[in-house]
């Protein structure tokens, strides 16, 4: 039985990956920030709930030592929580603003990641899947025909920049553990209002593929349901 530990899986991408991996047959925890929607989400789901603010060092550290004593150890864990920042002209972002966004993209997954390595190396396929975007591609940003090259959105493009980077580093470093990213595309979530052309089940397809991938899979990629992504 593969357990799997997501964040930010009270709803949309996060919930609909949780869905999908349980139904491939995955034991889920369902993390989240809020008590109250991570409980009933994993209840609908039939998943269990452990609260986890990626933010916090304290909050992640206690999610860990809840994991370690029900679970023993994860083979998945899947950092899916992040943030928009604020919709505001970049003439009006401030360091506040740049610290809120990367604490929970880019500095939550180090937090999250440091902390559920122990128990991921209790795994004989540990697999870590970092939800990045095409959004902090330069060849994406750059393509004016697509969605991505035409929303200005400097935090969380940068953010998601990192992110990659950051998975590209871990999988070198991490040579016992597959750690890869996925880009959702512009899938109808909360981020955007419901906009994007694809829906959930199309926006989870990379996330899910990555956490499925055996021992044999592949370690420092970034990809979406198409394929590789140039970045």
């Amino acid at each position: 039985m593969t357990t799997t530990f997501i964040t930010g899986a009270n709803k949309s991408l996060g919930y609909e990956t949780a869905r999908r991996l349980i139904e491939a047959g995955h034991t889920v925890l369902v993390g989240a920030r809020d008590p109250e929607r991570g409980r009933a989400a994993a209840d609908a789901l039939g998943a269990r709930f452990v609260q986890i603010d990626v933010t916090d060092d304290v909050s992640v550290a206690a999610a860990a030592a809840d994991v370690a004593a029900h679970e023993g150890g994860i083979d998945v864990l899947i950092n899916n929580a992040g943030v928009p920042g604020p919709h505001v002209p970049a003439d009006e972002l401030t360091a506040a603003d740049a610290n809120a966004v990367f604490d929970v993209n880019v500095v939550g997954i180090v937090r999250v990641t440091h902390a559920f390595l122990p128990l991921l190396r209790r795994s004989s396929n540990p697999v870590v899947v970092n939800v990045s975007s095409g959004m902090g591609s330069f060849q994406l940003t750059h393509d004016t025909s697509r969605a991505e090259g035409r929303a200005v959105v400097p935090l969380y493009t940068a953010s998601k920049a990192a992110v990659t980077m950051l998975t590209t580093q871990y999988a070198k470093s991490l040579p016992d553990v597959k750690v890869n990213a996925a880009d959702p595309g512009y899938t109808a979530t909360d981020f955007n209002g419901h906009s994007g052309p694809q829906t959930l089940s199309e926006g989870t397809d990379a996330i899910v593929a990555l956490a499925t991938i055996g021992a044999d899979g592949p370690t420092g990629v970034f990809r979406d349901r198409h394929g590789a992504v140039a970045w």
